[in-house]
């Protein structure tokens, strides 16, 4: 699914219009992206939490050349699924039909 496929199916369960849920989708990714970057947890009860982690500093190697070269320490966005996310997903999987 694609961002227009997803606002397709906003819209058709909210029942607003596409524009709208367009604005709303755009809206909510970025208050999230926002507050993660400003170092904040997001947590959707339910659906997962959004948060910043710390990536150590560590050795990489240059494809190319072999070469070892030190990848410095940042930080990255993270997802954790929440539980009922977790179970729907299992759910799914282990129905035939969900097999295509």
């Amino acid at each position: 699914m694609n961002k227009g496929e997803l606002v397709d199916a906003i819209a058709s369960k909210a029942d607003v219009t596409k524009k709208d849920a367009d604005a709303i989708l755009g809206a909510m990714i970025e208050a999230i992206m926002e507050a993660v970057s400003e170092g904040n947890k997001v947590t959707l009860v339910g659906f997962g939490t959004f948060e910043p982690r710390d990536r150590q500093a560590r050795e990489g190697r240059n494809p190319r050349t072999g070469k070892t070269l030190t990848i410095p320490a940042t930080t990255v966005p993270a997802f954790s699924a929440g539980k009922l996310f977790k179970e729907k997903v299992a759910e799914e999987a282990a129905t035939p039909a969900a097999k295509k």
